[in-house]
Protein backbone atom coordinates (compact mmCIF):
# COMPACT_ATOMS: atom_id res chain seq x y z
CA UNK A 1 0.00 0.00 0.00
CA UNK A 2 1.36 3.87 -0.99
CA UNK A 3 2.10 5.24 2.55
CA UNK A 4 -0.03 7.95 1.22
CA UNK A 5 -2.82 6.30 1.00
CA UNK A 6 -2.74 5.04 4.86
CA UNK A 7 -3.94 8.88 5.82
CA UNK A 8 -6.82 8.54 3.66
CA UNK A 9 -9.89 8.09 6.13
CA UNK A 10 -12.29 5.59 5.27
CA UNK A 11 -15.87 6.26 5.09
CA UNK A 12 -18.57 3.37 4.97
CA UNK A 13 -20.13 4.15 1.21
CA UNK A 14 -23.97 2.11 3.04
CA UNK A 15 -24.03 5.04 5.80
CA UNK A 16 -25.49 8.67 4.66
CA UNK A 17 -23.79 11.46 5.56
CA UNK A 18 -24.87 14.33 7.93
CA UNK A 19 -22.17 17.13 7.17
CA UNK A 20 -19.59 17.77 4.68
CA UNK A 21 -17.50 16.73 7.19
CA UNK A 22 -18.81 13.30 7.83
CA UNK A 23 -16.12 11.03 6.64
CA UNK A 24 -13.85 12.52 8.93
CA UNK A 25 -15.22 12.06 12.38
CA UNK A 26 -14.10 8.54 12.84
CA UNK A 27 -10.90 9.35 12.17
CA UNK A 28 -8.47 11.41 14.52
CA UNK A 29 -6.72 14.75 12.32
CA UNK A 30 -3.04 14.65 12.43
CA UNK A 31 -1.50 18.22 12.22
CA UNK A 32 -1.94 18.76 8.26
CA UNK A 33 -5.89 18.32 9.24
CA UNK A 34 -6.02 20.59 11.72
CA UNK A 35 -4.26 22.86 10.11
CA UNK A 36 -6.85 22.51 7.11
CA UNK A 37 -9.50 22.79 9.92
CA UNK A 38 -7.78 26.17 10.74
CA UNK A 39 -7.89 27.29 7.02
CA UNK A 40 -11.46 26.72 6.61
CA UNK A 41 -12.81 28.05 9.88
CA UNK A 42 -10.59 31.46 8.86
CA UNK A 43 -12.07 30.95 4.91
CA UNK A 44 -15.94 30.84 6.49
CA UNK A 45 -15.10 33.79 8.29
CA UNK A 46 -13.85 35.58 4.97
CA UNK A 47 -17.20 34.63 3.61
CA UNK A 48 -19.02 36.42 6.19
CA UNK A 49 -17.55 39.39 5.87
CA UNK A 50 -17.93 39.02 1.72
CA UNK A 51 -21.64 38.45 2.58
CA UNK A 52 -21.94 41.44 4.91
CA UNK A 53 -20.07 43.94 3.55
CA UNK A 54 -22.45 43.04 0.38
CA UNK A 55 -25.40 43.29 2.66
CA UNK A 56 -23.91 47.17 3.48
CA UNK A 57 -22.76 48.17 0.54
CA UNK A 58 -26.93 46.97 -1.02
CA UNK A 59 -28.09 48.55 1.86
CA UNK A 60 -26.06 52.04 1.12
CA UNK A 61 -27.25 52.06 -1.60
CA UNK A 62 -30.69 51.74 -1.62
CA UNK A 63 -31.09 54.45 0.81
CA UNK A 64 -28.67 56.75 -1.49
CA UNK A 65 -30.88 55.88 -4.58
CA UNK A 66 -34.26 57.04 -2.17
CA UNK A 67 -32.36 59.92 -1.09
CA UNK A 68 -31.28 61.24 -4.58
CA UNK A 69 -33.82 59.65 -7.04
CA UNK A 70 -36.36 61.93 -8.69
CA UNK A 71 -38.16 59.26 -11.13
CA UNK A 72 -40.51 56.81 -9.68
CA UNK A 73 -38.67 53.67 -11.33
CA UNK A 74 -35.16 55.04 -9.83
CA UNK A 75 -37.09 55.36 -6.57
CA UNK A 76 -38.41 51.26 -6.61
CA UNK A 77 -34.86 50.67 -7.14
CA UNK A 78 -33.63 51.88 -4.61
CA UNK A 79 -36.27 50.64 -2.25
CA UNK A 80 -36.01 47.13 -3.53
CA UNK A 81 -32.01 47.16 -2.36
CA UNK A 82 -33.16 47.48 1.24
CA UNK A 83 -34.95 43.98 1.02
CA UNK A 84 -32.27 42.81 -1.03
CA UNK A 85 -29.05 43.75 1.34
CA UNK A 86 -31.27 42.86 4.60
CA UNK A 87 -31.93 39.06 3.06
CA UNK A 88 -28.27 38.96 1.86
CA UNK A 89 -26.54 39.51 5.22
CA UNK A 90 -29.33 37.50 6.82
CA UNK A 91 -28.17 34.79 4.48
CA UNK A 92 -24.41 35.14 4.72
CA UNK A 93 -25.11 34.74 8.46
CA UNK A 94 -26.68 31.33 8.82
CA UNK A 95 -24.20 29.77 6.16
CA UNK A 96 -21.56 31.07 8.83
CA UNK A 97 -23.52 29.18 11.52
CA UNK A 98 -24.35 26.23 9.59
CA UNK A 99 -20.82 25.95 8.57
CA UNK A 100 -19.01 26.59 11.57
CA UNK A 101 -21.10 23.82 13.33
CA UNK A 102 -20.27 21.64 11.31
CA UNK A 103 -16.57 22.20 11.55
CA UNK A 104 -16.84 22.56 15.06
CA UNK A 105 -18.72 19.68 15.39
CA UNK A 106 -15.46 17.81 13.29
CA UNK A 107 -12.74 19.13 15.96
CA UNK A 108 -14.79 18.17 18.84
CA UNK A 109 -15.38 14.50 17.84
CA UNK A 110 -11.81 14.36 16.67
CA UNK A 111 -10.56 16.10 19.97
CA UNK A 112 -12.75 13.71 22.22
CA UNK A 113 -11.09 10.24 20.20
CA UNK A 114 -7.26 11.28 20.44
CA UNK A 115 -5.74 9.56 23.06
CA UNK A 116 -3.49 11.34 25.83
CA UNK A 117 0.21 10.77 25.61
CA UNK A 118 2.18 9.38 28.49
CA UNK A 119 4.77 11.75 29.30
CA UNK A 120 6.78 8.89 30.95
CA UNK A 121 7.66 7.49 27.65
Amino acid sequence: MNPAESNIPKHDENKPLTSPYAKFEGDSLILRDELAVDRTLLANERTLLAYLRSSISMLIAGVSIIHFSEAGWFYAIGVACIPAGIVIGHFGIKRYLKMNRSITLVRKLSSQKRKPVDPSV
